[in-house]
């Protein structure tokens, strides 16, 4: 099936070394036979992500950007011990096998796991897949039913406790996404102060603790080639935590542009969630509810959240730009974005009965 993902050339500046890559795995992985051959799957600008294809075994590697310092934000060994920590108990992880804290081999720390064969959806439905409505519920019902999996994975008393933070997660959320973008304002955005106070005053209390994905989005999900409706993987792990099950819900939700979306969201969008059958954002909270028990009255909360997030993300980036330290013209338009939001949310805000 050509809908299958597929890693394409490796960019320039983004080569490895295949020599000292072939030798440790080797000593890692047994079996290996041929000559490996390197290849990058698109995306990537967070950490790099590398197919790795020898005579009887395919894998993925993944790597920090190059020349980034920021041990933090790109945190592999943390990455691997989640998916390994998560493994046993959700089967759509891929399987890890192994983590390189020899930065000697790479220049950096690196993991390689199994690959999963799958279909990723980015942008618009692959021509090879055609459709009917019901045939589009019925994949949003899998992306939800997966999830759902997911925030109940027990936790407590595994590797995965190491995750959580004691006090209110829905409080500290707030509190850091605001920090966020008041550091990363530019003299040309909202302030969104009106939305961090609404945020800060409506903040219910947290509905849990379970494993939250946090970036949970159809190009975050591997398909079924055979059937294509069926999610059989979940990728980037990076941002992972023990939290709040509606706020991972509100922020996937951010990405959910529908059909009868304002032009500014449509610029935004990522994902075919805007074709008939797709369930609406409003859906999309009705059936997690149906499928958890939990009953939330008012997602207007979750939602605002969820697009702030988003807002922040999109102004980092661009203060980059703003400031010259990135070249790449995509982002000059991100500011019109946040403006569009922020009178969105307000707009969202006045009429929210919370």
């Amino acid at each position: 099936m050509t809908a299958i993902d597929q890693a394409g050339s490796v960019r320039n500046g983004e080569e490895l070394d295949l020599a000292r890559m072939d030798a440790y795995l080797r000593t890692q992985i047994a079996g290996l036979e041929g000559t490996p051959r390197i290849t990058q799957f698109p995306g990537g600008a967070s950490n790099l992500t590398y197919l790795i294809t020898y005579d009887n075994r395919e894998m993925v590697l993944r790597r920090p950007p190059f020349g980034k310092k920021v041990k933090s934000a790109h945190d592999m060994g943390r990455e691997y011990r989640v998916m390994q920590g998560l493994r046993p108990h959700f089967p759509y992880v891929p399987e890890m096998l192994a983590f390189c804290e020899d930065e000697s081999v790479l220049g950096c720390e690196f993991y390689v796991m199994d690959r999963v064969r799958g279909i990723i959806l980015r942008g618009d439905m692959p021509e090879e897949l055609q459709f009917t409505p019901e045939q589009h519920r019925k994949l949003c019902e899998s992306v939800i039913d997966r999830l759902v999996d997911l925030h109940q994975v027990p936790w407590k008393g595994t590797a995965l406790a190491d995750l959580y933070r004691e006090g209110d997660y829905v409080e500290r959320q707030i509190s850091g996404w605001s920090d966020r973008y008041r550091n990363a304002k530019t003299d040309n955005a909202p302030d969104f102060e009106s939305v961090m106070a609404w945020l800060n005053e409506k903040r219910p209390t947290q509905v849990n603790a379970c494993v939250i994905h946090n970036d949970y989005r159809f190009d975050n999900v591997i398909l079924d080639p055979q059937q294509p409706m069926n999610v059989i993987g979940v990728l980037d792990w990076e941002m992972a935590t023990i939290g709040d099950p509606l706020m991972d819900l509100g922020n996937s939700l951010a990405y959910w542009v529908e059909a009868n979306d304002p032009a500014p969201f449509q610029m935004l969008r990522r994902q075919p969630t805007h074709l008939p059958g797709m369930m609406t954002r409003q859906e999309m909270v009705n059936y997690y509810c149906q499928r958890t028990g939990l009953d939330v009255p008012n997602f207007d909360f979750y939602e605002v959240y969820g697009l702030f997030r988003l807002v922040v993300i999109l102004q980092q980036i661009y203060y980059r730009f703003h400031h010259g330290q990135t070249q790449d013209k995509r982002f000059a338009g991100f500011i019109n974005v946040v403006q569009f939001l922020e009178g969105y949310l307000a707009d969202k805000i006045g009429k929210s009965e919370l």
